[in-house]
Formats: structure tokens, sequence, C-alpha cells
């Protein structure tokens, strides 16, 4: 049950999206010989295609040192950009964007619109992970005019453009991006930029769930990183296509792919990606039913997404981690992590520009809701009278909700609290519970602590929604007749009241252990009689929408 959505971001072109250790050099070392500021910088560009990010930040450290001694601005321009980079990657995102700076000062200095164009694009790169989605979509546009003599810069930036339209969820805007871009990488015989190109296009596909479009876009993109020998791209590309064997449940293949994109990580350094790569496997392992490496694989998800600073990724996997926990049945743990889950998908959909988040709430609360509902139907399955009693008061609190002009939120609420709202029955002595003729008044006592036992049970759980005065208060009385705290009128929440009539509705219309099931007539002349029992809005709609 559940996605794995979420892969690896797409692809910021032309830059090196590395997560290397910090590696200063020595001091006191001699300046390098004259000329050789430039085969520093091939040096730390054939490091960083192949993975050696410390030998890579020496090597372009280097370079910066040697181009400014040499006064050689074009190289100095490149290898600070190149520098900057690789700062941005490691989360050091202010120092990262200062270096692409003094790179276009230089540039611009120097009247070279291609380097400052390439500098700007750094820059804009950074801004995206900045979430300045706006300062990242001009500062493209800015560096897409700046190279206008030169077709392989504006593809790279075309390509940014287009990630920024798909984070929007502006697919078909993206697409074009993609496209374009794709069709000047392979007029210049660009083959860095044609798997680039690949990786995103396959990307869109996973996200419109094309998924014969992906895989052959991802397999694309890896034949040519393994011919270029890019590690990274090659990680990436391992990484986002395990999305595409777990949609076709071909798990084996999908574990595979993302142990690749794990070993090559972990030699890179990038705790972002680990993350994703643990967290697809976490998946693989529970939908394959190992659930104790499922848990370990997304625990330790979870631990690097934070440690990067990751709140996407570090959300994503405590859902997939809950879904584990719902399958163990822990249930309170799997609630917890869905709260955790939820309030950081939160945080992320503070940041109004950042689109595509509501879409994963959503699907977000799509698993929250099977849990809740899973957790409230295993609870009434040791009872044949009450087997299905959530589901169906659900249904009519819903129908209740609606007719009183409830929507969005309310009546997510109101479901929720519909499929939690016994669940302190777990602490009711079975004899009770089940007792086949009339309670004694000590037993009906304890019956009648019910909802302040299901109160007890979820005190550690934080729900985003206002859940647990539905539990606490679905059995007081508009008239104050009811329990456990005898409140009256506007004193019970609308929603407890929702789910109260609900729920007597359905005992009275079902067969229960000390009595058989009333006919709906029967029912709802029995209400009418105790019509001061409920708000009269209340009973109103629900006559309107249960009692028709």
């Amino acid at each position: 049950m559940g996605g794995a959505r979420g892969r690896s971001g797409a692809v910021v072109a032309g830059d090196r999206q590395t997560l290397g250790g910090e590696l200063s050099l020595p001091s006191g070392l001699p300046q390098p010989p004259a000329g050789a500021a430039a085969a520093l910088l091939a040096d730390g560009r054939a490091h960083d295609r192949a993975g050696r990010m410390p030998q890579a930040l020496a090597a372009f450290r280097a370079a910066v040192s040697a181009a400014e001694a040499e006064d050689d601005g074009r190289v100095l321009a490149e290898a600070l950009r190149r520098l900057g980079v690789a700062h941005v990657l490691r989360q050091e995102l202010e120092d990262g964007v200062g270096l692409m700076r003094r790179s276009y000062a230089v540039a611009h200095g120097m009247e070279e619109s291609v380097l400052a164009a390439e500098a700007l694009n750094g820059i804009a790169g950074a801004y995206i992970m900045m979430g300045r989605w706006s300062d990242a979509r001009d500062t493209f546009r800015r560096a897409h005019r700046l190279a206008a003599s030169d077709a392989g810069v504006r593809a790279r930036i075309d390509q940014n453009l287009g990630i920024i339209a798909n984070i929007h969820g502006e697919f078909e805007q993206a697409l074009a991006h993609y496209t374009e871009s794709l069709r000047a990488f392979e007029l210049a015989e660009d083959a860095h930029g044609r798997a680039t190109a690949y990786n995103n296009l396959g990307m869109i596909s996973a996200d419109r769930e094309r998924w014969d479009d992906a895989d052959r876009y991802f397999r694309l993109s890896l034949e040519l990183a393994d011919q270029l020998g890019d590690a990274r791209l090659r990680g990436l590309g391992l990484l986002n296509h395990t999305e595409v064997f777990i949609a076709r449940q071909q798990y084996e293949a999908a574990r595979g792919s993302a142990e690749g994109a794990l070993r090559i990580f972990e030699q890179l350094g990038f705790r972002d990606q680990k993350s994703g790569a643990y967290k697809f496997l976490g998946v693989v392992y529970r939908e394959t039913g190992k659930l104790a490496l499922a848990e370990a694989r997304l625990r330790r998800a979870t631990e690097l997404a934070v440690e990067a600073g990751s709140t996407l990724h570090e959300a994503e996997a405590s859902r997939e981690l809950a879904l584990v926990y719902q399958a163990l049945g822990r249930n309170q743990d799997a609630l917890k992590l869905l709260n955790a889950s939820h309030r950081l998908f939160g945080r992320l959909d503070a940041r109004v520009d950042l689109i595509d988040v509501a879409s994963r709430r959503t699907r977000l609360e799509s698993v929250y809701l099977a849990v809740v509902r899973e957790w409230g139907q295993s609870m009434e399955s040791a009872d044949s009278y009450t087997h299905g009693h959530c589901e169906r008061v659900a249904t009519y609190a819903v129908a209740v909700a609606r007719a009183l002009g409830l929507h969005g939120v309310e009546l997510t609420t109101v479901r929720l609290g519909a499929y939690l709202h016994d669940v302190g029955k777990v602490r009711v002595p079975h004899e009770i519970l089940n007792k086949p003729g009339r309670l004694t008044s000590e037993e009906f006592d304890v019956m009648k602590m019910h909802p302040v036992y299901g109160i007890e049970l979820l005190a550690a759980v934080e729900f985003p929604w206002d859940i647990k005065p539905i539990i606490r208060s679905h059995h007081e009385r508009f008239d104050g007749s009811g329990y456990p705290d005898r409140l009256r009128g506007d004193e019970i929440p609308l929603a407890a009241q929702i789910i109260g009539i609900a729920d007597v509705y359905d005992a009275l219309t079902t067969t229960r252990s000390y009595r058989g099931a009333m006919t709906k007539a029967q029912a709802l002349a029995l209400m009418a009689d105790s019509r001061p029992h409920w708000r009269p809005d209340v009973f109103a709609a629900f006559i309107a929408s249960v009692g028709v």
C-alpha cells in the first residue's frame, strides 16, 4: 500500500550535483608553475566526473589560486563557479552563491557573456535549493539572454527552466523545455547534455505515471552515463529508475537499482540522495514482507534526510515507515509518524510557490485515512456484532456533515473521528462488551469510561485534525444527560454531535448481543422521541441525509 513518490530531484543542468567531503589544501604549498591553472581545472573536472570528490575539490581550489597568480580570468571564473557549486551541494548555500557571484563578476568584467551566463545558471540552481523560485526563474532567464551565442549553454538553462516548471506542476511547459534542450544537445553532439535531458524526461514521465516512457528515458540516460564514466549521473539514473521498477512490482530489479545507486552515493557523499535510496529499499522490503529490514532502511532514510536538511525526503520517509508500522500492527506508532509527516508537508506547504506539495500532502492524507480505517476495523474484528460499525458511522456522519455545509478539513475530521470514536473500548472487558443481557449499573459505569480510555490511549498522538474532542464527547447530549463530562448545548463540539447521532442510528439498526436490529422506521421514531439529545440543526441534517 502507498507509493514511493518523491524521487531524487531533477538534474540542474550544467552543474555537478555532488556532495563531497571538505578537503583544504595544506598551507605552505609552493605556487604552481605558470600555466598550471587550466591543467588543475581539467583535473578537477575529471575527478568530479568520476566521483572522486576530495580530489576534485582540492583541484578546483588549487585552480583558483593558480588562476589568480597567473591573472587568467577565464580559468578563474570557471574554477570559482565549479567550487561554488560544490559548496551549494554540501548545503553551504551562501558560501556557494558568493563564489559564483565572484565568478560572474570576473566574467562580466572581461565581457565574457557565456562564462557570465554559466555563473548565473549556477546561482539560479542554488536559488532552487533555497526555495527562491521566483529569483531562480528570473536569474535563469537573465542567463539565457546572456548565452545567446552558445546553444549548449542555452540548452542547459532550458533544462533548468523545465525543472522549475516541473516543480510547479506545469508539466506541458516543463516538457517543452526538456524537449527543446534535447534537440539542441543532439545537434551539438553533447552526450552529457543528452544524458541529463533523458533523465529529466524520465522523471516527468514518472510524475505522469507513464512508466514505459520513463523506463526508456532512464535506460538511455544510464547508457550515456556509463559511456561518459559519469558516476553522479549514473547514480541519479539508477535511483530514479527504481521508481519504475516499484511501480511495475519488479521488486528484485528495484532492489538492485537502489543498491547500485546507494553504492555510488556512498562514494560521493550525497546524503540527500542516499536518503532517497534507503527510502526505496525500505519500500521494496515492505512490499515483499521483510518488515524488519524495511523498518531499518526507512529509519536510515529519515536520519539522512534530517542530516541533509531535506524536509521533503524526511516527510516521505516518515510516511513510508508509518506503513511498515501499520503492517506490524503498531498503529499508534504509525499515527505518530503520519502526524510528523503531515507537519513536515505543512512546513513545505507554507512556501506557497512550491505547488507540488499539495498533491503530495493529498497522497499522505489518503494513507492516513487508510491506516485509521484499518485500525478501526481491526478493533471490531473480534466482535461479529459490531463488525463494520465504524465504517457505517463514518458514512452516515459524513452525509450529515455535508448536509450541514461542512467541507474540506471539517469533513476529514469527521471521517477520521468516526473511525476512532470507539478506540477506548479495547480497555473495556470482553464480558461487558459482549454481554447478552442488560448491563448492571456497575457494568454500565465501566462502559461509560470508554471515551476517557480512548483519550488516554491516544495521549501521545498529536493529530493534525481536532479528533480527540470527538473521541471524548461523542456520547454527550445536547440536554446535558450524556457522558463522561455531562456537557450541554454548544459545549459539545459539533463534530462530536455529528458522530454521536450517526453512532446511535447504527447501533439501533444493527443486531447486537443484547437485542435484534430495529427497522429504519422504528429507529427514526425512537430517535424522534429523543430529539432533545441533539442540536436541532444536527438532527435536521441527520433526517435530511439518513432518514430520507
